[in-house]
């Protein structure tokens, strides 16, 4: 027979309130399980300047995966790793910095053992001309930074660019066969899409191996900046350009480059 209105079901357990300790390390698990991810195996990164145009604009904000090409790590065995690749865009430390730390992102043009050289901003690596038609070639109808230079866009006939570290410029000569430069073991040489608007390995050499940090994946957001932000430095000015991006954010997002995938 049915229960009678009003009559409880007994209940064979009392329900379990999660303690303030037990919701204190359900949160601290949470939090390391995600600084782990960001410091391990993945990293956001602000591009501040224009040598990857057009491939990366100034204020895109990019995920960086640093596991697949970063210096393999035993601690991490079941991380998927492979070597870096020609055409690679690459997230590394640069070296002989002017400022410690400096981080720059750039695409992986020779590797160990490669012949480079440029005839008028023109790649040809191992004797054969590369197509690449994502970056921007001098020309004789641009501003002066785009006008073809031959100190810069004939490398390396006439040994480091105006402007090239003094280190570089001394080391150079040591690298060069037959007119092309001979990337050596463990060393990547770099260069920007912009080539007429990107300091690179042509300026300040070889990227070596353990400098690489990983590889851009994609774009989760992009905000108009200036060219000169980066150049904007101190307290006063972060807490500005913090509250411009507050109250521009709908204004001045590139929503149509969000998730844009970096090739």
């Amino acid at each position: 027979m049915a229960n009678e209105v009003g009559a409880t079901v007994p209940q064979t357990a009392e329900e379990h309130r999660e303690t303030l300790p037990e919701s204190m390390a359900g949160t601290a698990y949470v939090f390391v399980i995600g600084l782990f991810i960001m410091s391990f195996l993945f990293q956001n990164y602000m591009i501040p300047s224009g040598s990857m145009e057009k491939t990366l604009l100034i204020g895109d904000h990019v995920v960086v995966d640093r596991t697949t090409i970063a210096p393999q790590n035993y601690s991490f065995p079941l991380v998927h790793y492979r070597n870096v690749q020609r055409g690679d865009m690459i997230v590394f430390v640069k070296p002989n910095p002017e400022q410690p730390d400096l981080v720059l992102v750039k695409r992986a043009i020779g590797l160990p053992g490669d012949r480079i050289h440029l005839e008028h901003g023109i790649l040809f690596r191992n004797g054969e001309r590369v197509n690449e038609p994502q970056i921007s070639l001098p020309n004789d109808d641009g501003g002066p930074s785009e006008m073809y230079d031959p100190d810069r866009d004939d490398f390396p006939r006439g040994g480091a660019p105006r402007g090239g570290t003094e280190l570089w410029t001394v080391d150079l000569p040591n690298h060069l066969q037959n007119g092309e430069l001979v990337v050596p073991p463990n060393s990547v040489f770099a260069m920007g899409d912009n080539r007429t608007g990107s300091l690179d390995s042509r300026f300040w050499g070889f990227v070596p191996r353990e400098n690489i940090m990983g590889r851009p994946m994609f774009v989760y957001w992009s905000f108009k900046t200036p060219a000169d932000q980066i150049d904007k430095t101190g307290a006063a000015n972060t807490v500005s350009w913090v509250l411009h991006e507050a109250t521009h954010f709908f204004s001045d997002t590139r929503w149509s480059r969000t998730g844009h995938v970096v090739r």
